[in-house]
């Protein structure tokens, strides 16, 4: 079957995967009802795309804190990726860097960052968890910044982990053979089965419940990185993570896996880009499916986004290919989206290019 759009790779990973480690990429938290409006909140934003104008060269470049790429689609940590390929982070971060754009390692993965490194060159962050022992973020930090990655992804919705009940259902473990490799040699690295979640009982055993925003200029202190705050759905919150010298946020709600009922995160976007009033990047992380999705976090005010679920689910279908393949996709898909709404760059694309449904509340139909 030729894939021709990035959803279509969710099937074949279904059909690829055992059900333990496709429920565990696939499912949110509880109802799952923040799953299913991460993608259908962004049918509530249509297009006014401009007409007329000469669309015969455009550019997807842009650059993220500094660093040039070339579209701006990046790749979100997603953990445990040789659940989903043997090649796992490998193959994942040699897609990314032959599409030009930015990878962002789990603390959860299952390579170490030393290994993702060796791949080649290429420009990737690395997404943090806050573990109860200091030292081992110290050491995972310095590791971090010593193979070349360039800035700190902070996640800081997880105190604890949301209630996935596949994962209680399915009691999920880490598989036979794979280990969390950053944390091997700290003898951290496994994922035991448990009489509920394997990962929900590790987190609870592991992860700094006391993690607040005094610990951004902790970690500030220890590394010259960059610090994004992933994670931010409020005005409030990202008003405090500029005041606290945050260098981006990224919206997200941690792909509808934590708290069930939060909104979409491209319904959160508006309002966190507008209290940040200009100081830091905002970048949205959920739901993106589709070029059309991309040029619509950018109309909201977004610098770029971030993928999760396609990677995984393209890496199971097709291995490193698989990634080359959805992330070219979503581009020319953006690059499209682009030419018909009449923007040349990524500084043409303004909110007056799309209307929602809280503009026009009479305009949209109810849902079919």
């Amino acid at each position: 079957m030729e894939i021709t759009n990035v959803m279509e790779y969710e099937k074949i990973a279904k059909e690829k995967l055992p059900k333990m480690v496709y429920d565990y990429y696939a499912s949110g938290a509880e109802d799952q009802w923040t799953l299913q409006e991460n993608r259908n909140a962004f049918s509530r934003i249509l297009f006014r795309p401009r007409i007329l104008i000469d669309v015969s060269k455009i550019d997807v470049s842009t650059t993220v804190l500094g660093f040039n790429i070339s579209m701006p689609i990046m790749v979100a940590p997603t953990a445990m990726q040789k659940m989903a390929h043997p090649d796992g982070e490998l193959a994942t971060a040699r897609a990314t860097s032959a599409a030009g754009t930015i990878m962002t390692l789990s603390s959860w993965a299952t390579c170490s960052v030393e290994e993702v490194a060796s791949t080649g060159p290429g420009i990737r962050f690395f997404q943090l968890y806050v573990y109860q022992d200091r030292n081992v973020v110290r050491q995972l930090v310095k590791r971090a910044e010593e193979a070349g990655f360039k800035a700190i992804a902070l996640t800081v919705d997880t105190p604890r982990l949301g209630r996935r009940e596949s994962d209680i259902k399915n009691r999920f473990a880490l598989p036979r053979g794979l280990t969390l490799k950053n944390f091997e040699g700290l003898d951290l690295g496994k994922i035991d089965k448990t009489n509920d979640s394997g990962l929900a009982s590790y987190v609870a055993g592991q992860v700094d419940q006391s993690l607040c925003w005094k610990d951004i200029k902790w970690l500030q202190s220890i590394t010259s990185l960059p610090i994004l705050v992933k994670g931010v759905i409020t005005a409030e919150d990202a008003r405090i993570a500029v005041e606290y010298g945050a260098a981006g946020i990224i919206v997200s709600n941690h792909g509808a896996r934590q708290l069930d009922y939060v909104p979409a995160t491209i319904m959160a976007l508006e309002e966190v880009v507008k209290a940040v009033e200009g100081r830091l990047p905002v970048f949205l992380d959920g739901g993106v499916r589709r070029g059309t999705d991309v040029f619509k976090a950018l109309a909201l005010g977004a610098s770029g986004v971030f993928v999760g679920r396609p990677s995984l689910f393209s890496l199971a279908a097709d291995g490193e290919a698989g990634v080359r393949k959805m992330l070219q996709m979503l581009r020319d898909e953006f690059e499209l989206t682009m030419a018909l709404s009449g923007c040349r760059s990524l500084r043409e694309i303004s909110r007056n290019h799309i209307k929602t449904d809280w503009d026009f509340p009479h305009y949209l139909p109810a849902k079919l």
